[in-house]
Formats: structure tokens, C-alpha cells, sequence
């Protein structure tokens, strides 16, 4: 056989040691001694395709340390069976729902006895990295003397995503090992970095092939491995003074991304490794308490919920993608990033303009895209060699599935049909990218138009995850099936949805952007406006928001909305019309409501002593989103409250921290929204007047 044949074979089989014996005595390991006497530990967690630690893993890891103790054996190598990874962290599902402190703190407290067990043995130890190496499975790496990554593996530390920071010892040992400039910057961010990454930085002591595992293994066990240590800056950063200075930027840094009030945990760990950076006991100790106290935070437990929103949307797209060819009709903004991100996720993609130019831009957007989502220089080729400009059409009748993406006008959707539909494959899927016009209107001219769905991506198609797939009344349940699945394959979100003006996000989201023109109308500073949204916790204010998607969008949406339902949506000002006309569409013309540079919006600050956020601002903007999001699920638009949630979350950025717009209501209380509603509609008008379906809302 082929030398080269043998070695990719090679790195792709898991180097584990001796066999281990069937009848083993544990559920989620397999402890097996080869030749030298060197003992393997090998992680499995029971029915899981990823290893993450609960209570019976730490358990039984604690009872498997206590026999090797026993053994005395040469070494110990602990080691991954799964292809996947190392450990992708803590079994999350067990701290859904906390709500005390103290017994929180009683189970870290004994899950870190388990890891300072391992961290105490007489013996050399070592962990042997691949793929996935997170949150508490790079604790447990910690623990261990020495750490040997095999190349292409990642680590980081997420817990900040949910709220938390490192819990199992993390703190402690990664701001000993690491330069806290740098190892504090990765807690903070949840960052992941790549093996090589991790040597430079003295996390791990060597990268390897899978194939030289053995080698590396016992390099490290017998003392052959200079392994990384904590060098002098590492020791001086630590030191009293040194922390207090820069404890003082990172607080500043932090304040940049998220405020306190909403986000405690980046402040938890900045505040503990400040108090207790000079002491690893001490700050061993302090930090199960910390983080017992984030646990039961609102924004912990709201963020934990939103992790599972994601599962949840992740299953809802299924399995079984049968598309592996996609056509894009329009290289627009929308249909050249749609096209670029599938090319980017392994489809190959023929994409279509009248003109070549546009084609010619998202070319160079996919490009630069790639060069900052793909680490590999031949993968960014690859990418790119899969994006295959169409101008003659030549994809039609190879693609399984079409993307509309051409500007909003009924008739200009239905002759792109006309000319596509006799070409295509029998099993094609025609998919409109339309944000506006319902697909009862489109397809009419249809032959068979049981195989058209929608597909609304959300701009930024590489940031927002979020696809709506729209049914309506006349569609093959298969083609919906496929359809879903296709999103998933790609790396996406899936909500189904029924068509109806907006689907979902657009027209929840309308009434937030339109309340804030009626309050510019008010002679309301745009900067307080945006403020009051941000203070909420949305990602950008509504003004600055309409910027980006662009007035003449807002404009249309608007527009199209009020037809189906007039008066439950503010009115359209007029001098918006006017500004659209003007040619001062936002971002993309370079002057809206704000002049941009650079594709940043220019914002001088608020005067001091000028008007403050108010609580009523801030409920004029978000409280119609909630009110919309109920009127849609008893409208049966969407089935799941649970999945309205993710959708807003994961298409419009609506804070996170406060776990969707319904949970939002639910937390509030639904008797002060209603009645905080009727109070808005007999100040400003109906359409804050509460929708009937909350009397039924839980």
C-alpha cells in the first residue's frame, strides 16, 4: 500500500493503547497497562457522542485515580476514545434550573477534590489532546504534568458564553501557567486557539501527529519532554501591584463589550484573579464560590437556556441533506453572501447576475470572508475554487437547489420562475430568499409550486445563524423535510414558519425600528433612542440598526406590513420617504441617520447634562416585540414559544442574557406587560393595545 495512504490512515486512527479487557468496571472509562508499566486511562462516556464531565463521570474518574494509585504504575496517559475530541466541558444540563447557591457550591466542591486528586498523584502524569479541548476538559489538562496535543486540536474556555467563568480549577492553574495578560484575555472572551496557539503560549509542552503519539507519550513520562513553564512575566504579572494595574484595563476592556449589570461573570473572574492571583490555594478556593454565585444568576441560567434553544434548532433541521449543488440567482448583497457562506461549507455553488460586476464584489467578499473564518491557506482556495461565477446559467440544470435572491418585486420573482422552472431537475428545490412578499402571492405562476419554499437568511449571513424556512398552504411535506435539513448542513438555524407577511423576525422587529422614528418625531435624540435599546441590552439600537439594513429596506417592509396591519404598526414618517429618495439609505450609501466610515457609524457622545434613558423609552421600543411574538404563536405562524425565542436571539442578536422576548415577558411578569401595554396605547395610540393571545400565553 501507498506510504502516504498509510499514514493519512494513520492520523485518523486513534492511537489508544494496550486493548483494553471487555469486562471493565467502570461505565465511562477503560483503564488498561501496556509493556512499561505505563497505566491508560481512557475516557468514554456511556451513550455520547462527545465526552463532558457530570457528577457519575467525576464520580467514577475519582475511583479510577484511587486504583491507579493503588497499582503504582510508571505513568499515566489519559486519553479520549471519542473521534471527536477531548472533553467538550461540563454536562451543562446538570445546573439548568439552579437556584442556591450553597448546594452549587457543593458539587464544585467536589468535583474539584476529584481534579486536585488527579493534579496530587506520585507518578508522572500526561494528556494526550485531540480535537475538542474545552471548558472543564482543559481543566482537567491542567491537572496533568505534562500535555501533548495532536495538530488540528482546539482549546479554549466558553464558560464566559454562558455566564460563568472556569469552575473546575481553571483559574487558578491556567493564570499560574500562562501569562495572565493572555490566559485571562481567552476566559474572558471564550476564544478558542489551535494547538499551535496553545504551545507558543505555554499551555501545552508539544504538538504531534496522531502516529508519533507513542513516542511523544513516552518522552513525556520519562522526563525526555522540556516541558513549557510559567516564565518570568507569567510571575511578575501575578505579583500584587502588577495584578491591581492590570485587573484595573481588563475591568475597562470588559465595560467595552458588556456592562456589568447584565453580564457579571467577565467582572466575577477579573475581581477573583485581582484578590487571589498571588495564592493558587486561595484562589482555588475562592473560585468554587464565585462561581456557585454566577450559577444562579439570571444571565447564567437565561444563557444556559439559550444554549439549549440552539440543540433544540440544531435537531429541528434533521439529518439525511441531500443538496450538494446550489444555484443563486443574484449576486446582490444578500445573494452573494448566501452563495459564499455555502461554498464555504463544502457545497459547490453557481451563482448568476445579469451583470458581472455585482458577481465580481461577492467574489471579493467571499474571499475575505474566508480569510477570516478558514484557518488553512488550500482550504480558502478550495472555498473559493467551489464558488463558480454563472453568468450564462450553466448551474441550472445540475443544482438541487435554487436560491431567489433578486430584488423585492412580484413580477421580477415570477419572470426569474418562468425562465427557471422548465430547466430545472426533477427533485430541484426552488427557494425564495423573499423577507417581504408571502409565497401564496409567488406562486401562482407556477407549474408545480409544491416545490417552492422560502429560505430568509439574515444579514450578516456569516454572523446571524437564523433561517426561516417558510411553508405555505400547497407544499410536499418532503420538500420542507429537505429544506430543513439543507440548513442544518450548512451550519444554520432552521425555524419553520407559515407564510404570512414578515414570517416571523421582520415582523417583529418592524415595530421596534418604527416606534423609534415616531420618537425621532418626538424631537428624541437618535443617540438616546439607540441608548435605550442598548441599555435593554440589544446589540445596536434600532436607529443605527435601520442604518445597516438599509432605509429603503425598512421603508418596503414598512410598507408592506402596514397594508396587512394598518394601525397595530406606527406610522411611516414622512421625511423617511424623503431621506430614500435623497439617496441617504445608510450604511451602504454612507449617510443615513448617521454618517459611517469604515463600516462603523459615527456617534459623538451624549451631552452630560442632557435627557436621560427612561424605563417608558425602553418599553416603547421592546414591548411590541414580545406583544408580536405572542400575536404569531396564536396565529399558529410558529408552533413553539421555545423556538420564537431562539429565533429573535439568534436572527435579530435580541439580548441574549434575558433569554428571548417571551421569557423576557414570562420573567417580567405577564400581568405588568399587559397592563404596562395598555398604558403605552392609551398614552401613544393602539398599537401598543396587548394581542389575545396572551390571556392563553404561559
Amino acid at each position: 500500500m501507498d506510504s502516504r495512504i498509510m499514514t493519512a490512515l494513520g492520523d485518523r486512527v486513534l492511537e489508544l493503547g494496550p486493548k483494553p479487557a471487555t469486562d471493565s468496571p467502570y461505565k465511562h472509562f477503560k483503564l488498561t497497562h501496556d509493556a512499561d508499566g505505563v497505566a491508560w486511562l481512557l475516557f468514554d462516556r456511556a451513550d455520547a457522542n462527545a465526552n463532558t464531565l457530570s457528577s457519575d463521570v467525576m464520580e467514577e474518574f475519582d475511583a479510577a485515580l484511587a486504583a491507579i494509585e493503588t497499582e503504582r504504575p510508571a505513568g499515566l496517559v489519559i486519553r479520549s476514545a471519542k473521534p471527536s475530541g477531548f472533553i467538550a466541558g461540563a454536562d451543562v444540563n446538570e445546573f439548568r434550573g439552579a437556584s442556591d447557591p450553597e448546594m452549587v457550591e457543593t458539587r464544585i466542591r467536589a468535583a474539584h477534590a476529584v481534579v486536585d486528586h488527579l493534579e496530587a498523584l506520585k507518578l508522572p502524569t500526561v494528556a494526550v489532546i485531540h480535537g475538542f479541548c474545552l471548558g472543564g476538559g482543559l481543566e482537567v489538562a491542567l491537572a496533568c504534568q505534562s500535555r501533548i496535543a495532536i495538530d488540528g486540536a482546539r482549546f479554549g474556555f466558553p464558560e464566559v458564553m454562558l455566564g460563568l467563568h472556569p469552575g473546575l480549577g481553571g483559574t487558578a492553574r491556567f493564570t499560574t501557567l500562562v501569562n495572565p495578560t493572555q490566559s485571562m484575555a481567552l476566559m474572558l472572551t471564550g476564544r478558542t486557539i489551535d494547538a499551535r496557539r496553545a504551545r507558543s503560549l505555554g499551555l501545552i509542552d508539544t504538538v504531534t501527529q496522531e502516529r508519533h503519539v507513542r513516542n511523544a507519550m513516552k518522552d513525556a513520562l520519562f522526563g525526555r519532554l522540556k516541558r513549557a513553564r510559567p516564565g518570568l512575566l507569567t510571575h511578575a504579572a501575578n505579583f500584587g501591584p502588577v495584578r491591581w494595574l492590570l485587573a484595573r484595563r481588563m475591568r475597562s476592556e470588559a465595560a467595552k463589550a458588556a456592562p456589568r449589570e447584565h453580564y457579571p461573570a467577565p467582572y466575577a473572574l477579573i475581581d477573583l484573579w485581582e484578590t487571589h492571583g498571588g495564592s493558587k490555594a486561595a484562589m482555588l478556593k475562592a473560585e468554587q464560590a464565585s462561581f456557585a454565585r454566577l450559577m444562579v444568576t439570571p444571565t447564567a441560567q437565561n444563557l444556559i437556556r439559550v444554549f439549549f434553544l440552539r440543540e433544540q434548532m440544531k435537531k429541528t433541521a434533521g439529518v439525511g441533506n441531500s443538496v450538494k449543488h446550489v444555484h443563486v440567482i443574484g449576486a446582490g448583497a444578500m445573494g452573494g453572501d448566501i452563495a459564499a457562506w455555502c461554498a464555504g461549507q463544502g457545497l459547490r455553488v453557481s451563482l448568476a447576475d445579469m451583470k458581472a460586476e455585482p458577481i465580481a464584489g461577492a467574489v471579493k467578499r467571499a474571499a475575505e470572508l474566508y480569510g477570516k473564518i478558514i484557518r488553512k491557506p488550500t482550504e480558502v482556495r478550495d472555498a473559493l475554487d467551489r464558488l463558480i461565477p454563472d453568468m450564462d446559467g450553466e448551474g441550472v440544470r445540475n443544482a438541487d437547489l435554487f436560491i431567489e435572491a433578486v430584488p423585492e418585486k412580484l413580477e421580477l420573482k415570477q419572470k426569474v420562475y418562468a425562465g427557471l422552472e422548465p430547466k430545472m431537475k426533477p427533485g430541484a428545490i426552488l427557494a425564495t430568499n423573499t423577507s417581504s412578499i408571502p409565497l401564496q402571492d409567488l406562486r401562482t405562476t407556477l407549474a408545480r409550486p409544491e416545490r417552492l419554499v422560502g429560505l430568509h437568511f439574515f444579514n450578516p449571513v456569516s454572523r446571524l445563524q437564523l433561517v426561516e424556512v417558510v411553508s405555505h398552504d400547497g407544499n410536499d411535506p418532503q420538500v420542507l423535510k429537505e429544506a430543513l435539513a439543507f440548513v442544518g448542513a450548512i451550519d444554520r438555524l432552521p425555524l419553520s414558519v407559515k407564510s404570512s407577511p414578515g414570517f416571523l423576525v421582520n415582523r417583529a422587529l418592524t415595530p421596534y425600528m418604527l416606534e423609534a422614528m415616531v420618537m425621532l418625531d418626538e424631537k428624541i435624540d437618535q443617540r438616546l433612542i439607540d441608548a435605550a435599546a442598548e441599555q435593554f441590552g440589544m446589540p445596536m439600537g434600532p436607529i443605527e440598526l435601520a442604518d445597516q439594513v438599509g432605509l429603503d429596506i425598512c421603508l418596503d417592509v414598512g410598507d408592506m406590513l402596514r397594508t396587512k396591519f394598518g394601525d397595530l404598526l406606527p406610522p411611516t414618517p414622512a421625511w423617511l420617504r424623503e431621506k430614500v429618495a435623497k439617496g441617504e439609505l445608510g450604511r451602504k450609501s454612507g449617510k443615513g441617520f448617521y454618517t459611517w466610515k469604515d463600516g462603523k457609524a459615527e456617534k459623538a457622545p451624549l451631552p452630560e447634562a442632557g435627557p436621560r434613558v427612561t424605563d417608558q423609552m425602553i418599553d416603547r421600543l421592546v414591548l411590541p416585540m414580545s406583544n408580536v411574538c405572542v400575536a404569531a404563536l396564536r396565529e399558529g405562524i410558529v408552533d413553539d414559544a421555545d423556538a420564537v425565542d431562539g429565533a429573535m436571539i439568534f436572527g435579530t442578536g435580541y439580548a441574549p442574557f434575558r433569554g428571548g422576548p417571551l421569557n423576557y415577558a414570562r420573567t417580567r411578569g405577564v400581568e405588568n406587560v399587559i397592563s404596562t401595554l395598555r398604558a403605552l396605547a392609551e398614552r401613544f395610540g393602539g398599537r401598543f393595545a396587548p394581542d389575545p393571545g396572551w390571556d392563553n400565553f404561559k
